[in-house]
């Protein structure tokens, strides 16, 4: 066994933030061996003034970093799950999912609505997000605010903020919390406000195939129930074919051997939103993402879907 493993990360402060956290947790568990972090910039990094929907590439935040996996210039990636797609370049696997933090979405305001919830906020009031699946939710459940465009990590984000662009933030509390922020925190948004988005809240650990020298390291930092719920939650995706530029959100949990995964697909308007819920055993989760994509489907999400991706290839 090599006596260097090398970890591919974003160079975001975030990235960094988790990256160093699963390398330490590695080291912890393996003294004898060296774990190195190694940076790069994704696509999804350099362009900023363009909103992620037009963009459309699915491999947005991960593309280089599985390249490199796939050269042998890094052993492993930590991402996001949420920015990692459901179906992965041939060669390369998801060898680990790590516990969960909170999936919710987390309201932040401007100081001038302190002690507001998103529900008190005047008519007209500009909300800042760049993912379609808050957009679509919130435009159906609070159309009378305004939704504006923001890329750039988080720290930058926040300054736009409190420089007065925008009334509030949508962002996801896992991240805040990450990065120490969780004080910025306005209002938790509840599901029944706000599915968030598939793998939100966990980490996902890529390597090569069939590695069977990394494979076995990853064995104390996967965490199982939060392993079972995004394995429902990314089969449902995988199902519906989305990508993280679909209005698709989720919500799961697990209550004894039961696993419960809530779904919605939404029109990009936020006119049509169709939600459901399937359980199944904590052992199935795959069936249960794939059997609550097709609930979905026959219910109107395939015509919304149909629609979406006829848009986006025109565009």
């Amino acid at each position: 066994m090599t006596q260097t493993v090398k970890i591919g990360s974003r160079k975001s402060q975030l990235a960094l933030v988790q990256s160093e956290w699963v390398q330490s947790e590695l080291q912890r568990a393996h003294p004898q061996i060296t774990f190195t972090i190694e940076t790069m910039t994704t696509q999804g990094d350099k362009i900023l003034d363009v909103a992620l929907a037009k963009i459309g590439d699915k491999g947005l935040f991960t593309k280089e970093l599985e390249e490199a996996i796939l050269a042998g210039k890094v052993d492993l990636a930590v991402h996001s799950l949420k920015d990692l797609p459901t179906r992965l370049p041939q060669g390369l696997m998801l060898g680990a999912i790590t516990k969960r933090e909170d999936p919710a979405d987390a309201l932040v305001l401007h100081a001038r609505h302190e002690g507001k919830t998103i529900g008190e906020l005047p008519s007209g009031a500009v909300i800042g997000t760049s993912s379609l699946r808050r957009l679509a939710q919130l435009r159906h459940y609070f159309p009378h605010l305004q939704f504006k465009d923001v890329r750039g990590n988080v720290n930058t984000r926040l300054s736009k903020l409190d420089n007065g662009e925008y009334d509030g933030l949508i962002l996801a509390v896992a991240g805040l919390q990450r990065l120490g922020l969780g004080d910025r925190i306005s209002q938790i948004l509840p599901p029944e406000i706000s599915l968030h988005a598939v793998g939100q809240g966990a980490l996902g650990i890529e390597c090569r195939a069939g590695d069977e020298d990394v494979l076995p390291l990853f064995q104390p930092i996967v965490d199982f129930p939060t392993t079972q719920r995004c394995l429902a939650e990314r089969a449902f995706l995988r199902e519906l074919e989305g990508g993280c530029q679909v209005p698709i959100g989720v919500n799961s949990h697990i209550d004894g051997d039961t696993l419960t995964l809530i779904g919605m697909v939404a029109t990009l308007d936020g006119k049509t939103l169709i939600r459901g819920e399937q359980q199944g055993n904590i052992n199935e989760p795959e069936t249960i993402g794939v059997e609550l994509a097709h609930t979905l489907k026959e219910s109107g999400a395939q015509a919304i879907l149909d629609a979406i991706f006829a848009q986006f290839r025109t565009s």
